[in-house]
């Protein structure tokens, strides 16, 4: 036998209760008639009452609290195995966090408007690992693959443009470390990269780490923000607190989308996406469910549980039918004839 619940045995300690007060009750009933009657005058009476009855009344009472208590430990037996597998894909979010991303085309900023997104992917997640790592002139791998994504979430809420240490854009490593560190090497299937970036790069070679991605079997969705024509620029604070604008040989800093080169990364992996969010809206739990969701999916986990019959109702419909025993029991002495 399983017990689901067995802190409700504590409810057992409601049968000596039970049982205090109907000897309490018994006790006090007899003082009360000794009270209004002589005891030798209340033997000669022959009270209309049987103790016989009210006892037989008080042990159905007691046994039907015995077995409602006993009823909501949730009894159980009848093993069976059950195999639970759990399926999913590898998915490893590479999140610009260069000062570019800072730029105020989509509010309150590129960078703020993307965690929001991969906070809304994050949500309906179903069963699929998730990784972070974040790129400016360097990447740092945040999170490693999961299935935790309340610390996925946390990790996520503290990412700034001071998350790495070096300035500059550098898709290319971000990519190279993602497949050096973020994925495994005994699968060449069921691995997505979501590239979130505005696609301005520093000689890191994107294009070619792309196709080194596609031929490791991971494909890219690349997501493509900020303002592709005129650009914007990219609000700073100096050190005396100003809110300025970054400048580079005394000229201010216009960042604009490059969505020429993210088409080519997408285009370089098996089944990849570009997707040309600019300054518009960004759903990537749509994304997610369209074009991750949807995919084929490898066995992640696989568990073994021992399930159980609950026969909580057995014990329940006793204890029903010991209370209807219970009224129909009577209190009165019958007559002899």
């Amino acid at each position: 036998m399983h017990i689901g619940n067995i802190k409700m045995l504590y409810l057992l300690w409601l049968v000596p209760v039970v049982v205090f007060l109907y000897m309490w009750a018994s006790y006090r009933r007899k003082q009360a008639l000794r009270a209004f009657v002589e005891e030798d005058l209340l033997e000669r009476i022959g009270l209309s009452s049987s103790g016989t009855g009210r006892t037989s009344k008080a042990v159905l009472v007691t046994l039907a609290v015995a077995f409602i208590a006993f009823a909501a430990t949730r009894p159980a037996w009848n093993p069976k195995p059950q195999t639970i597998e759990r399926r999913g894909r590898d998915i490893m979010v590479i999140l610009d966090v260069s000062k570019s991303m800072l730029a105020e085309d989509l509010v309150p900023s590129r960078l703020e408007r993307s965690k929001l997104a991969i906070k809304d992917m994050v949500d309906r997640l179903q069963g699929d690992r998730v990784g972070l790592i974040v790129f400016a002139g360097n990447a740092a791998l945040k999170v490693p693959l999961t299935l935790d994504y309340g610390f996925f979430n946390l990790v996520l809420d503290d990412i700034d443009v001071n998350a790495v240490s070096r300035g500059g854009t550098k898709i290319g490593d971000a990519l190279r470390k993602a497949m050096d560190e973020g994925f495994d090497t005994q699968e060449k299937k069921y691995k997505d990269i979501i590239l979130i970036t505005d696609g301005e790069d520093h000689d890191s070679f994107p294009v070619e780490a792309a196709q080194e991605a596609g031929e490791s079997g991971i494909r890219i969705i690349a997501i493509g923000i900020g303002d592709e024509g005129q650009g914007r620029r990219i609000p700073i604070t100096d050190g005396q607190g100003n809110r300025v604008f970054m400048t580079y040989n005394r000229q201010e800093v216009w960042s604009r989308l490059d969505a020429n080169t993210l088409r080519k990364m997408a285009n370089a992996t098996p089944g990849g996406k570009y997707l040309n969010v600019a300054t518009g809206a960004i759903d990537l739990g749509d994304v997610y469910l369209k074009l991750v969701a949807s995919e084929e999916k490898r066995e992640l986990e696989a568990k073994t549980m021992t399930l159980y019959e609950e026969k909580f109702q057995i014990f329940l419909g006793v204890a029903l039918a010991l209370l209807a025993a219970e009224m129909i029991v009577g209190e009165r002495r019958r007559s002899a004839r």
